[in-house]
This record gives C-alpha cells, structure tokens and sequence, in this order.
C-alpha cells in the first residue's frame, strides 16, 4: 500500500462535514478540547500557519465501521465518502468555531484598528478572541453585546461565524449595516458621506481578507483506500492515536469489537448503566466488563487477558455477562459491601461476577453456591492471598471454584471441593493481626475488612441511629472511637481499624481529648444505656472497655500508663468481637451483635 499526502482546502473539509459525507468512527473518543486550544488552532488557520496532517479511510459502498458525525454536525444521511481516523479534534473546532455554536463561549477576530472601546483589556491585533457565555435563570444569554453586532465592533470583534465559507454575503452584508448604521450623519457633507462608506468597504475588505485565509486554508491528509482491511486500518488508528495521546486499554478493546462485528461497545456500556447503576459503584465499569469477560474466556482477569479474548464472544456473551456483574453487585450490597472506597480489594470482583454465570437464578442450588461466595469474599477479605500477584491469584481461584460450583470430577472419578480452592489455604487474620490493621482510608486490605465487618453489622449511626446502606454511606465519615487527640498526647497509634466508626457527623473534629463515652453522651444527648448499647454495638464498640474514662485528675505519666492500658483492653475486645463475626460471615450464618458480645463475653469468662 502506498500512502501519500495530499492537499485540501479548508472549505472542502466544511463543506464535507456540512454534507455529512464525513463521519468518525463510532469508538473515537468525543470532543475534548478546551476553549485555549481551539483558540491557538484558529489563530494558526487566520495566520495561514502549517498544523499537521489528518488521515481518513475511504468508503466504498459500505462503511467498514459504525460511525457518528461530528459534534453538532447536521445529520444528513447522506453516503459516506470518508471516515475520519485522526484530526476528529482539530476539524471539531473549525467547524464550530465557524458556526459559532459553543454553548458557553464565543469566537471572534479582533482587529485594532476598529477597538473604540476603553474597558477592555490589550489585544494583538488579528488574534482570535474567545468571550465567555452564561444564561440567567430566565434563559438569556449574557453578556448580551455579544451578540449585538454594535456592541461587538465598538470592541473590534468580528463574529468568526463570519468567516464560514459558502455563500453568506447577505448576512455579511447585513451585519456591515447593522455595525455601521449608528456611524452614518444625518446631513452629511460628500466628504462625511465619503468616508462613512469608505468605512463600510475597509469593514468588508478586512472580513473578505479573512474569508479568503479560511477558505483556502490547507488542511493536507491521509488517505487510505476503501479496500484496506478492517484491521488494518485499526491497527494505523491505534497507532497515530497512541503516538501522540495514548489511549486506554478499553478504547483499544473497543476498536477491536468494532472491527470484527457490527456492535458498538460504547452503546452496550451505556445501556448497561442505565439498567444497573449501581454496579459503577464498585468500580470503572468498562474495566469490571474486560475483566469480567476474561474470566468467562479462560483468560487472566487483566490487561493481558484482555488482549487475549476472542472480542466476538465478549458480545456474544453479553446478556450473560450483564446479567453476571448485576448479580455481583446486588451480592456485594447484601454482604454490606457498599462502593469501592469500603472494599477490601477489587481482585473479587471479576471472579464473583464470572461465577455467577453458573449459578442458577433460584432454588436450592443457588443459595448453596452463594455460600460459596460468601465463605470466598470473607476469606479473600481477612486471608494474604490477595496482597500480590492479584489477577494470578483470582484466575486460579475462580477456576476451581467454577469447578465445584459445577460439581466436576477429576479423572479418577472423585469431585472436587472447597478444600481444593487456593484461598481456602490461606489462614485466616488472628485477633492479634486484626489489632494492628492499618485505618481503613489508607486503602489496606485488612484494614477496609475491619470496618467491612461493621458495615455488615448495621453501623447505625451515633446521632439519628440509622443503619447504613448504600444510599447514606457517601455522607459517611471515619470517626476516631478513641479520640486521635487524646491518643496523641500519650504516643498512642490512633489510626488503626479497630479504633475507626463510620458514622454521619465530623464529630472528631470536635472531641479533643474528652474521654470517649463522656464525649458521646454529651454531644448526642443519649436517653439511656439502652441507646448507647444499640448504637455502639452495631459497631461492635464494647461499652465497658470504652467507659473507663476517669484521665483528669491523674499526673501525665499515670494518664498514660492507664491510656495505654484502656485502649488495648478496647482494641483487643473489639479484635475478638471481629474476629467471632467473620467466624460467622465465611459460614454465610446470620450474624447478630448482640450474639458476638454473648459469645466473646463467655469466652472471656473461661479464660
């Protein structure tokens, strides 16, 4: 294949996309530019400056790919001549620049000579201006001299709608009337006479100056032939993309599902979306989809594993995909697992969503494998297995749980179970590793399945005693139980998990370093020790271990040698109510506050 470049006039690309005889591929991303940049590109086109080569696919009789026109372009349904691969960004900007059909901005050319305005700051001469807009609540457009055509020239603005090709001289002419009718006298003399229209032509002369700039403008290109393949004319979009702003893996993969089926990705996403919007808050949608189809491919939930895929399945399987990751995400929120920021780690959830592909939609057997799940979330939660080397480590896990989940056997005969799943072999944290979790905003595994075992507990708030869920935990905030102040002044670490709440209000902001329960009493106003139990507990906070209180009067080295002992009789209670609820959770058994602090309570009592 020989290439070369050849020229076109800017009118010709105007008059192409006016048509709509050129269109963009439908996985190119949208318009992008801010106003900086689409104002150096016009100053460059009105200063006859180079700016670079475009590059097309011809079309023959059929478009190779699905496309989309231009931003405001109008819709034609014209054929197709063209498929714009690079310069989606710089034909944009000209033409709505030319049209002037930017909602919030503007364009004009400014001309010096013209400026008989004294409130504006100083301009180059022949610059391209950018004026931005707003509307008032009544829907005006303000400022409103923008578009008053006297009101424009005063400042020595000429609307670059003006500078369009095509045959517009009436509404050239038109404006030229509107800018000069307050100039012209009233009982001129010849020579007033004379030089209000000797005006009038200089106005006329300076647009057609800059008409003939924009039209004949040249805008060389690239264009490759109607005949070449598919995949290679993706492979030179990939590439002259990447070289100059690299895409993202999953607009790569969506150039690929475009050029092996007639789908849109994108389309798909969207509709996705709208039917399940909560799946995005557990993570970047397009990327749960890569993964999540990676797995159903027998691929690595990863960017490798991406690439590897056959892109026509993905499609192909998409009902059951979609209805996989909807399933994950109606399991998490039932787990008490709410958004990303609360989960312990996102390698879950490509394997959970990929399994659910197995399981049935009801009966017995579904509530058997959700048991699975839930024993596989709690132990990838509290176990090392995910620490490093993640998308491995899912990929040998899924394998084997879809294994059991489907009741295959070995070649011996014999079925496999639980016991051959790779996580299950990881132990789970102690009492003692669950005391030094990090606080659960610093993003730690252990230290988010800390506060993910309270979330599953109700985490009623202190003030309003309502349950968390997935509409009210965004205004959620980490609360220190042990106030961080307090802690503080006796060299005390106070961000682990077990000394983190998450509750509404920014109480620790306010608490100093007051004993925790004189604190909260006072700042909530509780009514009873019934109160304070309920709420408390549904953090598995141990009232007893936080009452203790009593630093006032005490010297600073006793002050702290009590401190210290509290919180560690409060961090350890708490680690043992923790570890007895996920005792619980990897069971898929109901699990009740008031039943842990039974149970930790007696155990105590042996001991």
């Amino acid at each position: 294949m020989s290439v070369n470049a050849r020229d076109r006039k800017l009118e010709d690309w105007y008059h192409e996309v006016s048509a709509g005889t050129i269109k963009l591929p439908r996985f190119q991303r949208h318009e992008a530019w801010d106003r900086n940049r689409i104002a150096s590109l016009m100053q460059t086109v009105i200063s006859n400056l180079p700016l670079g080569i475009t590059l097309v696919l011809n079309v023959g009789d059929e478009e190779q790919f699905i496309s989309r026109y231009l931003a405001t372009a109008p819709e034609t349904n014209a054929q197709v001549r063209e498929h714009l691969l690079d310069g989606q960004q710089r034909l944009t900007a000209m033409w709505r620049v030319l049209n002037n059909n930017y909602e919030r901005e503007t364009y004009y050319v400014y001309l010096d000579e013209f400026d008989d305005y004294d409130g504006d700051e100083e301009r180059d001469d022949k610059t391209i201006y950018c004026r931005n807009r707003w509307r008032t609540k009544g829907g005006e457009q303000r400022p409103l001299w923008c578009d008053q055509p006297a009101g424009c020239f005063k400042r020595g603005l000429f609307p670059a709608s003006l500078l369009r090709p095509g045959d517009i001289q009436s509404e050239i002419d038109q404006w030229i009337e509107n800018v000069t009718s307050p100039l012209e006298p009233k009982e001129p003399s010849k020579e007033e006479l004379k030089a209000f229209y000797d005006t009038q032509k200089r106005i006329s002369d300076r647009i057609k100056d800059f008409r003939s700039i924009v039209a004949n403008y040249n805008l060389p290109y690239l264009a490759l032939p109607a005949t070449t393949d598919k995949a290679v004319a993706l492979d030179v979009f990939i590439n002259m993309n990447t070289n100059s702003k690299p895409l993202s893996q999953y607009d790569i993969i969506v150039a690929e599902v475009e050029s092996v089926m007639e789908s849109s990705l994108h389309d798909l996403e969207e509709e996705l979306a709208q039917q399940h919007p909560e799946i995005q808050d557990f993570a970047d949608l397009s990327n749960l989809i890569l993964t999540t189809s990676a797995l159903l491919q027998g691929h690595l939930p990863n960017q490798k594993g991406a690439w590897a895929m056959d892109k026509r399945k993905m499609v192909d399987n998409w009902p059951r995909l979609t209805r996989s990751i909807a399933l994950m995400a109606a399991f998490l929120k039932a787990e008490g697992i709410f958004d990303s920021t609360r989960l312990p780690t996102n390698a879950v959830l490509a394997p959970i969503a990929a399994l659910y592909d197995a399981i049935p939609d009801s009966g017995d057997k579904r509530g058997k494998d959700e048991l699975l799940l839930k024993r596989y979330l709690w132990h990838s939660f509290f176990s090392d297995r995910y620490e490093n080397a993640a998308a491995t480590h899912a990929f040998s896990d899924f394998q084997m749980l879809r294994r059991v989940i489907k009741g295959e056997v070995r070649e011996n005969g014999s079925p496999y179970s639980v016991d051959d799943v790779p996580v299950f072999e990881h132990s789970l944290a102690t009492a003692d590793e669950v005391v030094q979790a990090e606080w659960p905003k610093r993003a730690t595994i252990r230290g988010r399945a800390v506060l993910a075992v309270m979330c599953r507990l109700g985490a009623n708030d202190f003030a309003t005693g309502q349950q968390l869920n997935a509409n009210n935990i965004k205004s959620r905030h980490y609360h220190h139980v042990y106030p961080d102040a307090l802690l503080q002044e006796a060299e005390i670490e106070s961000y682990l998990a077990v000394n983190c709440a998450l509750i509404s209000d920014k109480t620790n902001l306010s608490i100093g370093r007051k004993d925790p329960v004189d604190y909260l009493k006072g700042h909530y106003q509780w009514a009873s020790e019934a109160v304070v139990s309920d709420r408390l507990q549904s953090h598995l906070i141990p009232v007893p271990e936080l009452a203790n209180g009593g630093y006032e009067n005490l010297s600073d080295e006793e002050k702290n040698a009590k401190l210290a002992d509290d919180f560690r009789a409060f961090t350890n209670c708490r680690a043992a109510l923790v570890v007895a609820a996920l005792s619980k959770l990897i069971e898929g058994r109901a699990v009740s506050a008031s039943e842990l602090f039974s149970e930790v309570e007696a155990t105590t009592a042996d001991a």
